[in-house]
């Protein structure tokens, strides 16, 4: 987008985790709808993590899934292949494997809190969800966070400074709670035009359906 481009904008603002599956289907619905419309989105990305008390090592995926949501071996199988499909549907690939693992994702939302600053927490997210869902590493890593600067077009060095300090901890602890006091128990969650709250991966049909009542509101 330049100063001089006449599309219209909607602010949305995007609560999610990085190792949620439904938030890149969801962003990529989104990102189908904005394109059908030819609509710009002013994105914000905010901080929610699915599994705060995960430890260091994470989890077996197939066994979280298990614990945390009661599902059957054939039930979990089943999930993993629809994602898999609606993913391929929408040009983002899920690599799920008999090692797939959950991992603790506080530092990765430290570094998008820090990347937002510098105007790139967007290519950062997309690079940590392909790190975490196609390339089946562990987010929770440093290196793994800090080749995901990289190829979101960040300085390595001062990623790693701002990770080492903690510098962003607080602020990410903050957003956090002012999302869950709001009412925000899963994601992905989407508002559009500060007014209208979305839960779950709703379809860019649904999206479209939004993004034109903001701009019908705005004109």
């Amino acid at each position: 987008m330049t100063q001089t481009d006449p599309r219209p904008v909607v602010q949305i603002d995007i609560v999610s985790d990085v190792v949620c599956p439904w938030c890149i289907i969801g962003f990529r619905q989104l990102d189908t709808a904005l394109h059908q419309l030819d609509v710009l989105a002013r994105l914000r990305w905010h901080p929610f993590e699915l599994n705060p008390n995960m430890g260091p090592d994470g989890q077996d995926l197939r066994e979280h899934v298990a614990e945390k949501y009661g599902s059957t071996d054939d039930q979990s199988r089943q999930a993993r292949e629809r994602i898999t499909a609606l993913g391929a549907e929408l040009g983002f690939a899920f690599n799920f494997g008999d090692n797939s693992r959950i991992y603790n994702t506080f530092a990765a939302h430290q570094l998008l809190d820090w990347a937002e600053g510098l105007g790139r927490q967007h290519p950062l997210k997309l690079a940590l969800f392909e790190a975490y869902f196609t390339d089946g590493k562990d987010v929770s890593d440093p290196d793994t966070l800090l080749d995901a600067v990289n190829t979101a077009g960040l300085d390595r060095d001062a990623a790693q400074a701002a990770l080492q300090s903690g510098a962003h901890a607080a602020a990410v602890r903050d957003k956090q709670a002012f999302w869950t006091s709001r009412g925000v128990s899963g994601v992905p969650s989407m508002v559009f035009g500060g007014k209208y709250l979305l839960t779950g991966a709703q379809g860019a049909q649904t999206y479209a359906e939004v993004l034109r009542r903001c701009l019908s509101e705005a004109a």
